[in-house]
């Protein structure tokens, strides 16, 4: 089995669920030291027992990104653990809508632009300021959204606003400090196997006749086709590839 990340140290955020947790899993099934990092510590603990309980290495930290002193002690503490930040997956994020923009609440707004869009910059600064230092620099995933700079959806504006910003961040972070050594990139998927994509009051069955429908792939994703995206632009068979948003969602954005 290809071992891409052996010897590396992979931090990802909002690990105790989802794509965060399935990509945790895949980078310590191919190798890497992973900083499973959140704000849940019962959930960060079940992905760090799933990733000992394959054979890999995992560690738990605490952490919020919305406030920039906590970002800044994680990268520090993540490298006092494990000896460098190879890989940061900025994976950390919170959904608010289904309904009007006019109807959307300032505390909703706040949450989205606190953990969405600051939360990334606040982790873009504190990761790269680590891995200009390293001889070997380092690879940054931010997570968007296929919502936002690729489609919009009613009822979505201010999700999709908080999105467009990340691959904005994205790009912008990539031609910055590509030249110090830190490669940066985004992946946008589209609904995923996870609770998210599921309406007010659907279950499986109704969200699997849903994209049947809708999406142009006729299902909905799954985290480890996602998750498989983020490793690719974290690894080495993408050294060229610099401020790309890929796009998984099925054809959605076609």
């Amino acid at each position: 089995m290809s071992l891409r990340f052996a010897h590396k140290t992979v931090l990802v955020t909002g690990a105790g669920a989802g794509l965060g947790r399935t990509a945790a899993l895949a980078f310590a099934a191919e190798g890497a030291r992973v900083a499973v990092a959140g704000r849940t510590a019962a959930s960060l603990d079940e992905t760090a027992a799933l990733i000992a309980r394959a054979g890999g290495t995992a560690a738990v930290f605490i952490a919020d990104v919305s406030r920039r002193p906590a970002v800044r002690a994680l990268v520090a503490d993540v490298v006092e653990r494990f000896g460098s930040l190879d890989v940061a997956v900025n994976n950390a994020g919170v959904f608010r809508g289904g309904a009007p923009l006019v109807e959307l609440s300032e505390d909703d707004w706040q949450t989205l632009i606190s953990v969405n869009v600051t939360g990334v910059l606040h982790a873009l600064q504190a990761e790269i300021a680590q891995m200009r230092t390293q001889a070997a620099g380092g690879a940054i995933v931010n997570i968007a959204s296929n919502l936002g700079a690729h489609s919009r959806r009613p009822g979505l504006a201010a999700y999709a606003a908080s999105k467009a910003a990340v691959s904005a961040l994205t790009r912008g972070a990539a031609l910055d400090h590509i030249r110090d050594g830190v490669r940066i990139n985004a992946v946008s998927p589209g609904p995923l196997d996870t609770a998210m994509s599921l309406l007010p009051g659907e279950g499986e069955e109704g969200r699997a006749a849903r994209m049947k429908e809708d999406l142009p792939l006729g299902r909905v994703l799954t985290t480890t086709e996602a998750a498989a995206a983020v490793l690719y632009l974290a690894s080495d068979d993408a050294a060229s590839v610099v401020g790309t948003d890929l796009v998984i969602d099925g054809g959605a954005s076609a």
